[in-house]
């Protein structure tokens, strides 16, 4: 019997790796590369656990779905702190890099 490719299974460790890596966009495309990763991993892990005899790479659909899971906790968590920040030196003084360094400053002592 021949084994075919699982749909997606390199796309799915790339948007994995991708999620870690675009976690320090303020969170928003890790989580969008990570949650897409997820949804792709879940589908191929169904079809996969329909026939496994049939398929190869799924050792590729669970590092890339194991990366995305990384990956989004580690864009919600910067998404967290970014909007803390935010409430807490306000917009204006964030995109001022002297303002904030006078506010770090300020809360350091």
């Amino acid at each position: 019997m021949e084994q075919h490719k699982l749909p997606n299974a390199t796309l799915i460790l790339v948007f994995g790796i991708l999620s870690i890596v675009t976690c320090c966009c303020y969170g928003i495309l890790g989580l969008i590369f990570g949650i897409v990763a997820l949804v792709l991993a879940n589908k191929a892990t169904a079809i996969y656990q329909l026939n496994p005899e049939n398929y190869t790479d799924y050792g590729n659909v669970k590092t890339g779905k194991i990366l995305a899971i990384i990956g989004i906790v580690l864009s919600v968590l910067y998404l967290i702190m970014t909007i803390g920040m935010i409430a807490f030196f306000g917009f204006e003084d964030m995109q001022d890099p002297e303002m904030m360094r006078e506010r770090m400053e300020e809360l350091l002592g």
